[in-house]
């Protein structure tokens, strides 16, 4: 029965009458009629808060109803998404990103449209010295002595379009000097251009780098007779079996600071590397002419005893007057698994107009031999980093090079006298892995007409004994 209902009976029964005395009928049914009222009131605002009640029961069903939809949808595209996934090709999956990061003794970034960047270095710490005869003013410049030989940094890269770049400077010695700075463009597989601070083509020795020299300098005719990076433009054409480069340049970069510095050189080189059966055969040639111009009118070759840590040079021919400069080279090396032998001479005309033109002469003979089951490295005309195949890192012990080299440096030539240098070397060469080299080499030296007598006696021998540590990325 509904509330109204009842009140009606209530109300009914009031009206038939109660069973009390007529006089107090009115006051009593007033009252009753009060708590009629007040319940009717009460009833009301219950109503109201049950009708409340049902409309927010509504809307929660409603919310609950639109969850449970948007739960089935949900699921249903999730579905659809696997579906799609499973369906797509592989491709989509394994997409590479815009740009990787390799390792190639250093990290290397490449992204797809051919730009690469990769940081460069070296660190040379060597130590030695010159047993010389008493009597040699400037001895205790032969003492053993320590410097960092090389300290270099830098990076190289790619550009988009065909283009390559490196730039390096070298820190020791307190100071900083330019070393590579070049951009190059690969025309195709074969043919390359260059421009920017690099190094002419002069012997093969001088073309490899100095990380893979079998001693810790190379032959004194290639720093005696000024070989050095220039700045220039030049081409290389690389066959399978021909190496052919050629540049016109003018002078290092820290020279032209001088304004009146307007020499220039040409410089050529040409290599035959066929292959014998599992053997490299290579020869060679090289040619080089110089202008000073107006940037010096005398010129000066000489060298050190076989070690880089004393400023002494013990032959030297001085300052010769000279316009210019003209120098032919022959190379030629044999390389098989294990076995290297190398063989170059270099003949340097220094241009006297009027005068007589003295040429000097230099060149060296060397074999070299790993003693663990290595092989001597040669790509593109120069020596190459041997790679242990046994590295220290993964329980091997590295590979290890022994050396034998003989060489000579020719500063006599008419009236001028500025001493011959014959040495007899040996080296041996550690490298626990592809970018660390421990070297030791001993050099007997003997001199004639020496630049530096020893007392007044100008033939005489020495003996030179140097280590170095080393390690690039």
């Amino acid at each position: 029965m509904s509330i109204n209902s009842r009140i009606s009976v209530i109300a009914l029964a009031c009206a038939s009458g109660w069973a009390m005395p007529a006089h107090a009928q009115d006051a009593d049914l007033k009252a009753i009629q009060q708590q009629i009222a007040a319940m009717q009131s009460q009833m009301q605002g219950m109503q109201q808060q049950i009708n409340s009640l049902q409309l927010q029961l509504g809307q929660a069903n409603a919310r609950v109803a639109t969850a449970e939809t948007r739960a089935i949808s949900a699921e249903t595209q999730a579905s659809a998404a696997t579906a799609a996934l499973a369906k797509a090709p592989a491709a989509s999956v394994t997409a590479k990103p815009a740009t990787d990061i390799t390792w190639d003794g250093a990290p290397k970034l490449a992204t797809k449209d051919g730009w690469s960047f990769k940081p460069r270095g070296r660190l040379q710490l060597d130590t030695g010295g010159v047993n010389a005869p008493a009597g040699i003013a400037s001895a205790q410049s032969l003492g053993w002595a320590t410097e960092f030989r090389r300290a270099y940094i830098g990076f190289d890269g790619t550009v988009p379009g065909g283009f390559a770049y490196r730039i390096e400077a070298d820190l020791a010695g307190n100071a900083v000097d330019l070393t590579d700075v070049y951009l190059t463009y690969k025309a195709n597989p074969q043919l390359s251009f260059t421009i920017g601070q690099q190094k002419p083509f002069n012997s093969m020795e001088d073309m490899t780098s100095d990380l893979f020299t079998s001693f810790m300098e190379r032959a004194a005719f290639n720093s005696g007779f000024g070989f050095e990076r220039r700045v220039g433009v030049s081409a290389t054409y690389q066959g399978k079996t021909v190496l052919v480069q050629a540049g016109a340049f003018t002078d290092n970069a820290a020279d032209l600071n001088n304004d009146r510095n307007n020499s220039y050189s040409l410089d050529g080189r040409v290599v035959f590397m066929p292959k014998l059966g599992d053997a490299q055969l290579h020869l060679g040639g090289s040619f080089h002419y110089r202008d000073f111009n107006d940037a010096q009118t005398s010129t000066r070759y000489r060298a050190r005893p076989f070690l880089h840590t004393t400023d002494v040079r013990l032959v030297d021919t001085g300052a010769i007057a000279s316009t210019g400069e003209r120098s032919y080279g022959a190379e030629f090396a044999y390389i098989n698994g294990r076995f290297h032998a190398t063989a170059e001479g270099q003949w340097m005309t220094a241009l006297r107009p009027g005068l007589s033109d003295p040429t000097f002469n230099g060149g060296y003979a060397e074999v070299g031999y790993l003693l663990t089951d290595d092989t001597t490295a040669y790509k593109g005309g120069a020596y190459d980093r041997i790679r242990p195949k046994s590295p220290l890192n993964k329980g091997g012990i590295g590979a290890i090079q022994i050396n034998t080299r003989y060489e000579w440096l020719n500063l006599n030539s008419g009236a001028i006298l500025g001493g011959k240098q014959e040495i007899a070397g040996i080296s041996a060469i550690w490298m626990p892995t592809d970018y660390v080299r421990f070297i030791a080499n001993y050099g007997h030296i003997w001199l004639n007409n020496a630049a530096v007598p020893a007392g007044a006696i100008r033939n005489y021998s020495a003996d030179s004994i140097g280590m170095r540590a080393q390690f690039d990325f």
